[in-house]
């Protein structure tokens, strides 16, 4: 289970049940073509180590807020936790991208041209939610980040926002990780530089119609 993007930032990935999912930037999903490039990707092997129920929640902030109350009551805050939460969401605030042919450019720069957000309303489906402490930013960007699925594995993307109505969430632990880098040219020679916080919160909370 995890998420991620695409080759030239074409589309969302979601990675549910073992197949891999890519949303389109209309909300449409499609399986992800398997020779379609990855530059960024969180996946793991998913085994639930605790379920839970949550209540109604208005916001992702109050969404959010619980899961970390979750894993710092049973686990603690410095390790990594994938969470599934199977659902009915009554809204749920999302965005995708078309791909971007342009090179060298920052993922925020590349996302204000391609950007599509959508909402869905009255749904069922699952979220996937990834969590990286802070110590680990720069590897990932640190706390929460949400990717939804709908149960008939037609719509989805990255959440901004969501109403979660009734679900149940299943909690998995993870203490180690294993880091992969391009092995191309291109990658060995561009100058990297890390983004700021600025840029990750426009990139993870940022819309653009």
């Amino acid at each position: 289970m995890g998420l991620g993007t695409f080759e030239d930032v074409d589309g969302e990935m979601i990675v549910l049940d073992g197949k891999c999912y890519r949303a389109q930037n209309n909300g449409d999903v499609v399986l992800a073509e398997s020779k379609r490039g990855v530059p960024f990707a969180s996946v793991c092997s998913f085994q639930a180590m605790r379920q839970e129920k949550p209540e109604k929640m208005d916001t992702i902030d109050q969404l959010k807020e619980w899961l970390t109350l979750c894993i710092e009551e049973d686990f603690g805050l410095n390790s990594m936790y994938s969470v599934r939460i199977d659902g009915v969401f009554s809204k749920i605030d999302a965005r995708s991208e078309s791909g971007t042919k342009a090179h060298h450019v920052t993922l925020k720069d590349a996302l204000s041209v391609t950007q599509k957000a959508f909402i869905f309303e009255n749904i069922k489906g699952s979220l996937v939610c990834v969590y990286y402490p802070d110590y680990m930013d720069g590897i990932n960007a640190a706390g929460w980040h949400l990717h939804f699925l709908s149960e008939d594995r037609k719509h989805g993307g990255h959440v901004f926002d969501l109403s979660l109505t009734e679900g149940n969430a299943a909690f998995c632990r993870i203490t180690s990780v294993e880091v992969r880098i391009p092995d191309t040219p291109a990658f060995d020679t561009y100058a990297l530089k890390g983004a700021s916080q600025d840029e990750i919160k426009s990139v993870e909370q940022g819309k653009k119609q």
